[in-house]
C-alpha cells in the first residue's frame, strides 16, 4: 500500500506569519493530507519552525532576551495558530532540534568525504561599529537587479533574486544601521553545487508532471549556470561546524532548514512511547510518494539545493517525487508586510472569524497558477455568497423543513423519481471530478467541484418544493427530505479536507463522527441513501454567519497598515 509523505515549507520563527505564508504551504499541505486520509491513505504530515538565522537573532536582540528564549516563545505561538486553523500536522517540530543539528551534522560530513564540500577564502562584510561580521541577512541595501531598497544581503524579496551581501548597492548593516563596513577575509565551506547541474537538469527535466511555475524557475537557475553555495556563517546561533578553526561558525539556514524535514520525522518517532521507524518513510522505498508545499520563492532550494545535499550524501535518502508550488497572495495587490502592519496575519485573522471562513476562502482563490489579491470586498463575497447562502442555506433548509413537518427522525414513505435519479447522476460526476483534483492538487477547481455540489443540492431543493408538495403528496416530501438529509452528510463529508470544524458540527447533527468518515463512494444512489428512514437528526445552529459592509470598511481601515519611510 503507497504511504504519502508530506511536508509544508517551514514557516520562518521570527513573528506570526500572514496569511500568504498560510495558503502558500501550510494550508494546501493540510488539505491535501486531509483528503488523503479520507481515502484511506497512510499519511505523514509533517512540518516545524525554522528557527536558525540571522532574522532570529535579530528579532531577540530587539526584544533584549536569549535568541534561545525568543525561538521558544515563538514556536508556541505558532504551534497553537496552526492548532487554530486546524493544521493536522502529524508533528510540528523545531530546527533547533538535537534530532536536526544531529542530522546536518552527519550530512555534512558525508558530503566531505564524498568530495562534494571545500573550503574556501571568502570576502565578507565587517561592520567596524558592530565589532562583528555580518552575515548575508544582517545587511541590508539596494538590490542591484530591480533597485528594491530594502534586499537582503541573500535574496531580494521583491525580484527573488539571489545574492550575495557583497552584490548590494549601499551596504547597512542591520543591527545598527551603520554604513561604516569593510571588507574582511573568512574562511568558509562551499557545497560544490556546480558538480551536479546535469545529474540535477536530468532529474527536473523528467517531471513533466510538476507544475510550470516550479519547473520553469529550478531551470532559470540551471539555465544560469548552477554555481557553489557557501554553506556556513559566522554566527553563534544555528547548528555548529564541527571542524578545527570553525568555532563561532555554524551552518547556512538554507542547509539545515530542509534537512529539518527529515529532523521532525525523527523528533517524531523519539517521542513515540513505540520508537516510530522514521527511516522508512526516508530511506528510498517504492512504497512512499513526497509530497513537498511551498510559495515559489522557496523553490530554488527545494529543487536544487536540498536534492544536491542528499543526492551528494551518497545515502539512499528519498527525494522529492512532487512539489507544489504557489505563486504569491498579495494584499490589495501589494505586498504583505510585517513592519509596517499591512496585511492580515494569522493571529489576526482568528480572532475576526473562524478558521473555516478563511481556510475556504483562502483555497478558493489560492495563487497557483498566477499572484492573487486578497480584499475585504471578495473575503466578504465569497463567504456570504458560498459559504452562508450555498452550503449553510442547504443545510438550514434541510433541518428545519424535515424538523417541521416529521420531527427530528428521517421520514419514511414515497420513491425516488426523476428528479432523484438527475441528481444522483451529475453528482456521480462531481464527486469524481472533486477526488480528481486532489489527487492532482488542483484546489481552486476542487472548490468549485464542492460548491457545484452544494448548489446542485439547493437546485434540487427548489424543484421538489417539499413545502408544497407536503399538502398534496405525504410521500414525496418525505422522500425529498429524507434525500436532503442524506445529502447534509454527503456534502459535508465531502467539505471536510476544506472546512472540517463547521463539517464535523452537520455530521454530528445526523450522529455520523467525522473521525471515521470515508471518501464517499462512486455511487451516489448509495451515498443518498445511507441514512436510513428513522434516523435521528438535531438542528444545528446557522453554520455561517455573513460578513456585513460595515465589518468591511472596519477592518480595511484597521489593517491598511504605514507608508515606509
Amino acid at each position: 500500500m503507497t504511504r504519502h509523505l508530506i511536508t509544508s515549507a517551514l514557516p520562518y520563527i521570527n513573528g506570526v506569519k500572514h496569511l500568504g505564508n498560510l495558503v502558500g504551504s501550510m494550508l494546501p499541505a493540510d488539505v491535501y493530507a486531509r483528503f488523503l486520509r479520507l481515502g484511506g491513505e497512510e499519511v505523514l504530515f509533517i512540518c516545524a519552525t525554522d528557527e536558525h538565522g540571522t532574522p532570529a537573532e535579530l528579532a531577540a536582540f530587539e526584544q533584549d532576551i536569549e535568541v534561545s528564549e525568543f525561538c521558544r516563545q515563538q514556536y508556541e505561538v505558532q504551534a497553537e495558530l496552526g492548532r487554530r486553523f486546524c493544521l493536522s500536522f502529524d508533528y510540528f517540530g523545531r530546527s533547533s532540534s538535537v534530532q536536526n543539528r544531529q542530522l546536518t551534522q552527519h550530512l555534512a560530513r558525508k558530503l566531505e568525504e564524498n568530495g562534494y564540500i571545500e573550503e574556501r577564502l571568502t570576502k565578507q562584510m565587517y561592520s567596524l561599529t558592530d565589532k562583528r561580521f555580518l552575515p548575508d541577512r544582517y545587511i541590508v541595501g539596494t538590490c542591484p537587479h530591480c533597485g528594491y531598497e530594502h534586499a537582503r544581503g541573500d535574496q531580494c524579496e521583491s525580484c527573488t533574486q539571489v545574492l550575495d551581501p557583497t552584490d548590494l548597492i549601499d551596504p547597512k548593516s542591520a543591527v545598527s544601521g551603520s554604513a561604516d563596513i569593510e571588507i574582511r577575509e573568512s574562511r568558509h565551506l562551499f557545497l560544490k553545487q556546480s558538480e551536479f547541474s546535469e545529474r540535477i537538469r536530468v532529474w527536473i527535466e523528467t517531471k513533466t508532471h510538476w507544475p510550470r511555475l516550479v519547473t520553469s524557475i529550478a531551470l532559470k537557475w540551471l539555465n544560469e549556470g548552477l554555481l557553489d553555495r557557501c554553506i556556513t556563517r559566522d554566527l553563534s546561533w544555528g547548528v555548529p561546524v564541527e571542524r578545527p578553526g570553525y568555532e563561532g561558525k555554524v551552518f547556512y539556514v538554507w542547509f539545515d532548514a530542509p534537512i529539518e524535514y527529515i529532523g521532525a520525522t525523527k523528533e517524531w518517532a523519539d517521542e513515540a512511547p513505540d520508537k516510530r521507524d522514521w527511516k522508512s518513510w526516508w530511506y528510498a522505498t517504492d512504497d512512499v510518494i513526497y509530497t513537498q508545499f511551498m510559495a515559489k520563492d522557496n523553490v530554488p532550494f527545494h529543487t536544487v539545493s536540498f536534492p544536491c545535499t542528499m543526492i551528494g550524501s551518497g545515502e539512499p535518502w528519498n527525494v522529492v517525487d512532487y512539489i507544489k508550488g504557489f505563486n504569491w497572495l498579495t494584499y490589495y495587490g501589494g505586498k504583505f508586510s510585517t513592519s509596517q502592519k499591512r496585511g492580515i496575519f494569522m493571529s489576526d485573522a482568528i480572532e475576526l472569524l473562524p478558521a473555516d471562513y478563511w481556510r475556504y476562502y483562502l483555497m478558493a482563490n489560492a495563487p497557483e497558477t498566477s499572484d492573487a489579491s486578497f480584499t475585504w470586498e471578495s473575503l466578504a463575497a465569497t463567504v456570504n455568497k458560498d459559504l452562508a447562502d450555498t452550503y449553510g442555506n442547504f443545510v438550514n433548509r434541510a433541518f428545519k423543513l424535515t424538523e417541521k413537518h416529521f420531527g427530528l427522525e428521517l421520514p419514511a414513505g414515497g420513491e425516488n423519481g426523476d428528479a432523484e435519479r438527475e441528481l444522483c447522476e451529475e453528482l456521480d460526476v462531481l464527486i469524481a471530478e472533486s477526488a480528481e483534483h486532489y489527487k492532482t492538487l488542483q484546489f481552486r477547481k476542487a472548490i468549485q467541484a464542492l460548491k457545484a455540489t452544494w448548489t446542485l443540492g439547493n437546485t434540487y431543493f427548489d424543484r421538489k418544493q417539499p413545502w408544497k408538495t407536503i399538502k398534496e403528496d405525504h410521500g414525496d416530501a418525505a422522500c425529498t427530505l429524507r434525500t436532503a438529509i442524506n445529502l447534509v452528510r454527503l456534502f459535508s463529508t465531502l467539505a471536510l479536507p476544506i472546512i472540517p470544524e463547521t463539517a464535523k458540527k452537520a455530521l454530528a447533527s445526523v450522529g455520523v463522527d467525522s473521525e471515521g468518515a470515508k471518501w464517499p463512494s462512486q455511487d451516489a444512489v448509495s451515498e443518498v441513501a445511507a441514512l436510513a428512514p428513522g434516523s435521528a437528526f438535531t438542528v444545528p445552529p446557522p453554520l455561517f454567519a455573513k460578513v456585513t459592509d460595515d465589518q468591511v470598511v472596519e477592518w480595511k481601515e484597521r489593517f491598511l497598515g504605514e507608508e515606509e519611510s
